[in-house]
C-alpha cells in the first residue's frame, strides 16, 4: 500500500488556501497510486492555537469536514486531516479524522497530550483510547503529534491490533530527535508502521522542522523528508508488522500485571 504525506506550510485561518493545498496534494497522490494522504496537525485552519481558538467560528467546522470528505471522494483517495472539535460539554479539542476513498469517516480521535502553553491555553485534552479500524485491509489507528512521544499511546494502539499508525503533527524546528530517533523506537517497540506528517516553513512565528517520516515495524525508515515542502511517499508492506511480531513477540510477552506492582 502506497502512503502519501503532505509536508507543507499552511496559512493561518486562510481555510480556502489550505484546502486548495490539500486538494492539489490529493490529486497528485492519487495519480501516483497512493491509497491515502496524511496531512499535518490543524492544517486546514493553520497551526496557531490561540488565534484558532479565538478567531475561528466553530459553526464553520461541519462544512470543513464536508469539504475534506469531498476532496477524498472526488480524488478516490483516503485522507487523514486534523481540525478543532467541540466536545459534548463545550470544550475545544484537537482532533484527527480518517476518511476512506469514498469520503466516509472511518475513525475520529482527540489529542490526549497537549504540548506547550499555547495548546493548553486554547484546547482541552481528550481522553479516548486510540481505536483501530480496517483501512485497505490493514488495521489502522490515529494519534496526534505529541501523543506519539508517549510509549503508552502507541502501545495502546498496538495492543488493540493496530499495524499502521497515522500521525498528523506540528513539530517545531530543533526537535530533530523526535522523527529521527523517537519515532523509530516507537515503531520498533510496538512493531507497527508510523506515518508522521509535519508542517514546514513558518507560521505565526513558529519555524517548523519538516522532517516528516515513515518508520517501519523493524525501526527502519521507509521515507524521510527534509525541511522544504514536499509530498512524501512510502510503500508499506501489509504483512510486515505480523512478521516482526512473530520474530520477536514483544506484545505477547509483556507482563502488565507485574508492571502494575511497579506503579506503572
Amino acid at each position: 500500500m502506497l502512503l502519501a504525506l503532505l509536508q507543507e506550510n499552511s496559512a493561518v485561518l486562510d481555510v480556502d488556501a489550505n484546502c486548495r493545498a490539500i486538494a492539489a496534494a490529493a490529486r497528485t497522490a492519487a495519480a501516483h497510486g497512493a491509497a491515502i494522504l496524511i496531512t499535518p496537525e490543524l492544517f486546514p485552519v493553520g497551526y496557531a492555537p490561540r488565534r484558532v481558538r479565538s478567531e475561528l467560528d466553530p459553526s464553520l467546522l461541519p462544512a470543513l469536514h464536508d469539504r475534506m470528505a469531498g476532496i477524498a471522494r472526488s480524488n478516490g483517495i483516503g485522507l487523514v486531516y486534523s481540525l478543532p472539535r467541540i466536545s459534548d460539554d463545550g470544550e475545544w479539542q484537537i482532533s484527527a479524522t480518517l476518511l476512506d476513498a469514498g469520503g466516509s469517516s472511518l475513525l475520529s480521535y482527540g489529542k490526549v497530550h497537549l504540548f506547550g502553553p499555547d495548546e493548553r491555553a486554547a484546547f482541552s485534552p481528550a481522553g479516548e483510547r486510540p481505536a483501530v479500524v480496517d483501512f485497505e485491509g490493514v488495521p489502522t489507528s490515529l494519534l496526534i503529534c505529541y501523543d506519539v512521544e508517549f510509549p503508552e499511546s502507541v502501545r495502546a494502539a498496538a495492543v488493540s491490533g493496530a499495524e499502521l499508525l497515522l500521525v498528523p503533527t506540528a513539530l517545531a524546528h530543533g526537535f530533530d530527535a523526535v522523527p529521527q530517533i523517537l519515532l523509530r523506537a516507537r515503531a520498533l517497540e510496538s512493531q507497527l508502521t508510523i506515518a508522521y506528517a509535519n508542517h514546514s516553513g513558518e507560521e505565526e512565528g513558529c519555524r517548523f522542522l519538516g522532517g516528516s517520516v515513515v518508520a517501519g515495524p523493524d525501526g527502519g525508515l521507509l521515507a524521510e523528508a527534509g525541511e522544504e515542502p514536499q509530498l512524501l511517499y512510502a510503500e508499506v508492506d501489509p504483512g510486515a508488522a505480523a512478521r516482526e511480531r512473530q520474530n520477536v513477540p514483544y506484545l505477547d510477552e509483556r507482563r502488565p500485571g507485574l508492571y502494575r506492582t511497579w506503579g506503572l
